[in-house]
C-alpha cells in the first residue's frame, strides 16, 4: 500500500500527528519560541471553541518547559506541553458548568482543589483577582493561572 504522499521529507521524522503543526512553524533549528508556539497552537485549535492563547500565556508556557533557558522548546517539550494543555482543556470544560468559556471564582477553587492544589480561601480569591476580568476566568488566564502555580509549587 505504500506511505501517504506528502510523508516526512527526513529520514527518520517522527510520524507523530503533531509533528505537522510544530513543524509547519519551527525554523530550520528545529524549535519554536513564544510567538510560534502561539501560531502553532493557533492552527492546531488546541483551544477549541475559546478564542486563541495571547502571547503572553505562550511566553508562560515555554518558559514552563524550557529546561535549557533557552527561550524556545523542541519536540518533544512542545508535545509534553501538548499533552498538559488538554488535560488542563479537559479540566477547563469540566468546571465550566454554564459553557460560558469561562470559570467563575468558585468554580475555580473546585478546579484548583481537585487538581491538588491545597490553597486558603483568601489564596483562591487573589488568584481570581489576578486572573479574572470582570469576575470571570477566560481559558486563556486559566492556562497562565495553572502555569504559574504549577511553576510555584512543583505540583502537577
Amino acid at each position: 500500500y505504500g506511505g501517504a504522499p506528502g510523508g516526512p521529507a527526513f529520514p527518520g521524522q517522527t510520524q507523530d500527528p503533531l509533528y505537522g503543526y510544530f513543524a509547519a512553524v519551527a525554523g530550520q533549528d528545529g524549535q519554536i519560541d513564544a510567538d510560534e508556539l502561539q501560531r502553532c497552537l493557533t492552527q492546531s485549535g488546541i483551544a477549541g471553541g475559546y478564542k486563541p492563547f495571547n502571547l503572553e500565556t505562550c511566553r508562560l508556557m515555554v518558559s514552563m518547559l524550557d529546561r535549557d533557558m533557552s527561550g524556545t522548546m523542541g519536540f518533544n517539550e512542545f508535545k509534553e506541553l501538548w499533552a498538559v494543555l488538554n488535560g488542563w482543556r479537559q479540566h477547563f470544560t469540566s468546571f465550566d458548568s454554564d459553557r460560558s468559556g469561562t470559570v467563575d471564582p468558585q468554580e475555580l477553587q473546585k478546579a484548583l482543589t481537585t487538581m491538588g492544589f491545597r490553597l486558603s480561601p483568601q489564596a483562591v480569591n487573589s488568584i481570581a483577582k489576578r486572573y479574572s476580568t470582570n469576575g470571570k476566568i477566560t481559558f486563556d488566564d486559566y492556562i497562565a493561572c495553572c502555569v504559574k502555580l504549577r511553576a510555584l509549587t512543583g505540583v502537577f
